[in-house]
């Protein structure tokens, strides 16, 4: 015997229903971009000021001495220059021709250096120096010019 529940007729048939839910995927995408913006103003007022000082500096002067003293020696070779104290000694040879060729110191050159420092007289000169003033304008203000 048949089980009337184990068969199926056509009019038994069962119908799947599915039910589709549709999500829509979305991206966001962002675009950056930059503009100038004035946020302030700066105006710069600048002031140069003269003052007279009187400047009072030590000026040095170098003055040479040329002293000539005569030697009148006989010397093989010549001498060098030297160096004593401030003086600077400086030979002068002369070849002289007698039966036999002599080298004869004629003169030495002994030039000394003296130095002096003396204040100069006051000189009054103008010196100008200059202030800086920065002030904050608002943006779109007006700068009063």
């Amino acid at each position: 015997m048949q089980n009337s529940s184990s068969q199926q007729g056509p009019s038994d048939t069962k119908t799947e229903i599915t039910d589709e839910l549709i999500v829509p995927v979305v991206a966001q995408e962002l675009e950056v971009m930059k503009r100038t913006v004035e946020s302030g103003r700066v105006r710069i007022t600048k002031e140069v000021h003269e003052r007279v000082e009187a400047v009072e500096e030590p000026l040095a002067r170098e003055r040479a001495f040329v002293e000539r003293v005569a030697i009148d020696q006989v010397v093989t070779e010549p001498p060098a220059t030297r160096q004593e104290g401030d003086t600077l000694i400086v030979p002068i040879v002369e070849e002289v021709l007698v039966v036999e060729k002599r080298l004869v110191l004629r003169e030495e050159l002994r030039i000394t250096r003296v130095r002096s420092v003396e204040m100069s007289p006051p000189e009054h000169v103008t010196l100008r120096s200059e202030d800086v003033r920065i002030e904050r304008v608002p943006p779109g203000g007006r700068d009063g010019t």
